[in-house]
C-alpha cells in the first residue's frame, strides 16, 4: 500500500476519534458548568484545543460551543476536523467501503448547513451536541460492519487508538491541573466524576465501585482496565494487535515497533498504583505520551518517509 494512502487512512480515523472526544468533553462540561461555573470553566478546554496563534476566550457556553464546533478559524473545530476527515476519505475511496464514505460525506453536509449556527443558539445545546455525536457513533458502527478486515482496516484502527490514548491522557492531565488547585475533597470528587463522564467510564465505574469516588480506583480503571474500551491499556493492546497484523502482512517494517509497543504495554500493565502515586500521576501520563509519540514517529520514519 502506498505510504500516502496509509497515512490518509490513519488520519481519517484520528480526526473522527478526535471529534468524538471533543464533543463528549463539551457536553459533559456544559452540564457541569451549569451547576458549578466556578469549578468548570470553559477556558481550559479552549486552550487545550487551540494554538498560541489562535487564542480565543469566552466563558459563555454557547459562544464556546460555537467556536469549538463551527468556527472555521479554529483548526480543531468539528467543522475543520470533519472536513479534513472527508478529504482523507475521498482520497482513499477505493480502500474504504462506499457506506463509510457516504457516512462521512453526510456528516460534512450536515455541518455545512447554514442553519446549524441558528439551531445552536435557539435550541437545546446538549441535544445539538448529541445530534453531532450520533454521526460519530454511526461512523464507528458503519466501519465495523462494512469495512474489509485488510490493511486499510488495520491502518484506520492504528489512527483511532493512537488518538484515543492521547485524548485520555490529555483529558486526565486537564483534570489534574484543576484537582491540584483545591484541597476540598468534595470538589476533587466532582473533577474525577467529570473525567469519568468525559471518557465514557462513569456508568461502568458505578457498577464496579458503587458511588464512592476513590482516586486509586479511577486511575486504575482509566489507565489499566483490560475490558474498558477507553482505558489506556485496552487501547495500547488494540494498537499493538493492529500494528502486528500490518507487520505480519508486510505492510509495515518491523524495526523497533514491537519493542516500543511491548515496553509501553508492560509499563501500563505492571505499574502498581503505589508506584504511580510515588512518581506522580502527571509524570506517569507524560511518560505514556512520550512513548506514544515515539511509536507514532517510528511509523512515520519507517514507512511514510518512503517514496510514494
Amino acid at each position: 500500500m502506498l505510504s500516502r494512502v496509509a497515512n490518509n487512512l490513519i488520519w481519517l480515523d484520528r480526526y473522527m476519534e478526535r471529534g468524538n472526544g471533543i464533543l463528549s468533553l463539551l457536553k459533559v462540561n456544559f452540564y457541569a458548568n451549569q451547576d458549578s461555573p466556578e469549578l468548570f470553566s470553559w477556558t481550559p478546554i479552549i486552550n487545550n484545543f487551540t494554538t498560541s496563534e489562535n487564542k480565543f476566550y469566552t466563558e459563555d457556553p454557547i459562544e464556546c460551543i460555537d467556536f469549538m464546533v463551527l468556527n472555521p478559524s479554529n483548526a480543531n473545530s468539528i467543522l475543520n476536523i470533519v472536513t479534513k476527515a472527508r478529504e482523507n476519505a475521498r482520497s482513499v475511496q477505493e480502500h474504504i467501503s462506499r457506506e463509510l464514505w457516504l457516512c462521512i460525506n453526510n456528516y460534512y453536509l450536515y455541518l455545512t448547513n447554514n442553519d446549524l449556527s441558528r439551531r445552536l443558539r435557539e435550541e437545546d445545546p446538549v441535544q445539538f451536541l448529541e445530534d453531532l455525536r450520533k454521526f460519530h457513533l454511526i461512523y464507528y458502527g458503519t466501519s465495523d460492519i462494512t469495512q474489509e478486515r485488510g490493511a486499510a482496516y488495520n491502518f484506520m484502527n492504528v489512527g483511532k487508538f493512537l488518538e484515543r490514548v492521547i485524548q485520555i491522557s490529555d483529558f486526565t492531565a486537564l483534570k489534574l491541573i484543576e484537582i491540584g488547585k483545591t484541597s476540598d475533597n468534595l470538589e476533587k470528587s466532582f473533577y474525577w466524576k467529570n473525567l469519568l463522564l468525559s471518557v465514557g467510564g462513569y456508568q461502568l465505574y458505578l457498577k464496579t465501585h458503587k458511588s464512592t469516588f476513590n482516586e486509586d480506583h479511577i486511575i486504575s480503571m482509566v489507565f489499566q482496565d483490560k475490558l474498558f474500551p477507553r482505558s489506556v491499556y485496552y487501547c495500547v493492546n488494540k494498537l499493538s494487535r493492529h500494528i502486528n497484523q500490518l507487520i505480519e502482512s508486510n505492510e509495515l517494517e518491523k524495526n523497533s515497533l514491537e519493542f516500543l509497543l511491548g515496553k509501553l504495554e508492560s509499563t501500563i500493565k505492571y505499574t502498581t498504583i503505589e508506584s504511580i502515586n510515588a512518581q506522580g500521576l502527571h509524570n506517569y501520563i507524560e511518560g505514556i505520551k512520550d512513548d506514544i509519540r515515539n511509536i507514532s514517529a517510528n511509523i512515520n520514519s519507517v514507512y511514510f518517509s518512503k517514496a510514494n
